[in-house]
């Protein structure tokens, strides 16, 4: 048994897949002329071709009947394992189409509370345009998010990230500021926001982990200053209830500050320090790359974010 395995793997690699192609076109057309002129070659090719499948199968595959070459009954018999054969090798290395119009299923993104509150309605909006039966989950992404894109359990990211490591694709959506929010009748809107008013006042931090510093307290801890975060909350609509009934104040990304300040409940006030700017990024693993649905997905994404980007250009 183990002698006829190798002598299997020897043959298998004497095959030139060219001449499959060509012994498809050999048994369908019943003549050399014909072949190779689907084929693309000329007659004497074909011709050399049909030797070396004759001497590869040890059979004369094409024989003489009435009015030219009929099949042998060898030919007969691997005719409909070539097809199958050929098509599977065919399926394997063309790309996959993929219709959204079509395609159903579900796309599974990570990206945190506050970036989905104002991505999501307009990445909703663009598939229930393009791809009206495909579903989507959005989830905060923990410390396995890159292991996640690995694994193919998250079909991409949307977060601040400063490095990608290796193997992970990335690629700037939109550029986001912080500003503060407060609500509209917060008293210490009757007075010049300055950075001493801005520490005596108490602050609400949205954090998915509940640890760590906030990037406005990484801000001052370089300039030696600190302020009272008397609160931090999981999600940004917790933190807007429960600004919108206190004198706790939010400095958070500017898109979400528009969209809470459209609540009427707020007034959104730049800092009276410098934080800088950040960029938010489509995060997804090379292996996805190529697929043409994920191709569709990253276009849908970056579209999504163009036009969050241009409804708050058009709300200011």
């Amino acid at each position: 048994m183990v002698y006829i395995v190798t002598m299997r793997e020897v043959d298998l690699r004497r095959i030139d897949l060219n001449l499959l192609v060509a012994l498809e076109a050999l048994l369908d057309e019943k003549n050399v002329t014909r072949a190779a002129s689907r084929l693309g070659m000329s007659q004497p090719a074909a011709s050399r071709a049909l030797g070396r499948l004759r001497a590869l199968f040890s059979d004369a595959l094409l024989v003489d009947g009435p009015g030219g070459y009929i099949l042998s009954a060898r030919a007969e018999e691997v005719r409909p394992a070539l097809r199958g054969i050929l098509a599977g090798v065919r399926g394997m290395v063309e790309a996959n189409a993929f219709d959204p119009d079509t395609a159903t299923g579900r796309i599974r993104l990570l990206m945190p509370d506050l970036q989905a509150a104002v991505l999501a309605p307009h990445l909703l909006a663009r598939l229930g345009r393009e791809a009206p039966s495909l579903d989507l989950d959005i989830v905060a992404p923990g410390t396995d998010a890159v292991e996640a894109l690995e694994q193919g359990s998250a079909d991409a990211m949307v977060a601040l990230v400063d490095e990608a490591p290796a193997g992970i694709r990335r690629r700037g959506l939109y550029d986001e500021k912080l500003v503060t929010l407060m609500r509209a009748e917060h008293p210490a809107l009757a007075r010049k926001l300055t950075l001493e008013r801005f520490l005596a006042l108490e602050h609400i931090v949205v954090s998915v982990t509940g640890v760590g510093p906030a990037p406005v307290d990484e801000v001052l801890a370089r300039i030696g200053r600190t302020r009272r975060v008397k609160l931090r909350v999981p999600n940004f609509f917790a933190a807007v209830e429960i600004a919108a009934r206190s004198d706790l104040i939010m400095t958070l990304p500017s898109s979400l500050a528009r969209a809470a300040a459209n609540m009427k409940r707020f007034v959104s006030l730049p800092p009276p320090l410098d934080l800088g700017s950040f960029t938010m990024s489509l995060v997804w693993h090379a292996r996805q790359q190529d697929a043409p649905r994920h191709i569709w997905l990253r276009r849908a994404i970056v579209t999504a974010a163009a036009d969050m980007s241009s409804a708050i250009d058009v709300g200011n």
